[in-house]
């Protein structure tokens, strides 16, 4: 890991957004509801086909080959190419005066599809880190199906375990306790992120939007309701509920664990590079998602690390702290890795060698 320089806190970026969630999730319902509000007046919607999410007609302004113009001011295009073309494209239009200025980008994924590369592209290419900044990840759950899609089908158990807000939809077609058993599931999933529930399409977007570690009603770097670590019970209870049901012990959601590692003392920065490093080198495929907020020797306030496998966002310095806990506090989303081994690899590079044999005679009884 590259060590960062201190870096302002928030900017002009521009948030992205990411909306996803498994195939019949109800991604199309909210996201035309989403589009007919005022809230979006200044968006862009970027998505692969126009024809796949049946765009309501009635909310088309004007349209373009690959645009759409909405009544609410908002903005829809189709990925040409790739994500990194289309973003690059529309940072050119709007610099050259051929869009409307924007002020967010939500872009909308395919049902099958892994949220992870785009995260990484989103993270590491550096025309887009100049441009935009990652807001957070939207998953649309489906109360009536989503238990059987989480059992069966492993990239609707990532979806929902990278969010940073967990959609669930069509509830008015179960049973309370059918949403609210899906909701547990959900819970132990993804601790951190909040539960939203959607009737008919219809959420509130200041709900969905601004997740991300920039606060935009202080314009500042808010990182405990970013990062949540509270949100994480201790260890040692994660999979009580699964004991003696082999149906449920083959879930998909048995191989994730979200944990919080915690560390007391100061971190000396040579050990947390290296440590991080052989992490990710090993296991990166099996790191689903990572925040934290690390205290590291030296360094005046804490430095702010997120991560997707084994991609990092630039790490960045804060100048002081955002309050008195100085806490190391580091929030993984891994599948088969637990936060023994976690804790147990950093304390290989942390924790004092021991004195030396000659500096022990003597203290060894006859």
């Amino acid at each position: 890991m590259t060590w960062p320089q201190r870096q302002r806190e928030g900017g002009p970026l521009v948030p992205v957004s990411l909306l996803t969630g498994f195939l019949g999730s109800g991604k199309t319902t909210v996201l035309n509801k989403l589009l007919s509000r005022a809230a979006f007046a200044r968006t862009v919607v970027v998505i692969n086909e126009f024809g796949e999410i049946g765009l309501d007609h009635e909310l088309v302004e004007s349209s373009t080959e690959d645009m759409v113009l909405l009544k609410s001011g908002c903005l829809c295009c189709t990925i040409r190419g790739d994500l990194v073309d289309t973003l690059r494209g529309l940072t050119a239009r709007k610099l050259g005066g051929t869009i409307a200025p924007f002020d967010r980008v939500l872009i909308e994924t395919t049902g099958l599809a892994d949220p992870a590369p785009i995260l990484h592209t989103l993270m590491s290419d550096l025309a887009l880190t100049s441009a935009y900044r990652l807001d957070g990840v939207i998953t649309t759950v489906d109360a009536a199906t989503g238990d059987a899609t989480l059992d069966r089908q492993i990239e609707s158990v990532k979806q929902a375990a990278v969010a940073d807000r967990l959609l669930l939809t069509k509830t008015d077609l179960v049973p309370p306790a059918q949403a609210m058993a899906l909701s547990q599931r959900l819970r132990r999933l993804n601790p951190a992120a909040p539960i939203i529930v959607s009737r008919q399409g219809e959420v509130d977007p200041a709900s969905l939007l601004d997740a991300g570690l920039y606060n935009p009603e202080t314009k500042s770097l808010d990182v405990q309701r970013w990062l949540k670590a509270e949100a994480y019970a201790p260890t040692g209870h994660e999979h009580e509920h699964g004991h003696g049901h082999g149906h449920d012990i083959n879930r998909h959601d048995e191989h994730i664990k979200a944990v919080c590692l915690t560390v007391e003392e100061p971190i000396p920065a040579s050990a947390f590079d290296t440590w991080l490093g052989l992490l990710l080198a090993m296991k990166g495929p099996d790191i689903l998602r990572v925040k934290g907020i690390v205290n590291i020797e030296g360094f005046d306030g804490p430095l702010v690390i997120h991560g997707v496998q084994h991609v990092f966002h630039p790490p960045l310095q804060m100048k002081k702290w955002p309050g008195n806990d100085r806490r190391t506090r580091i929030v993984f989303i891994t599948r088969d890795l637990d936060e023994s081994a976690l804790r147990d690899t950093l304390r290989m590079f942390t924790r004092d060698p021991p004195p030396p044999l000659e500096s022990q005679k003597g203290t060894v009884s006859a």
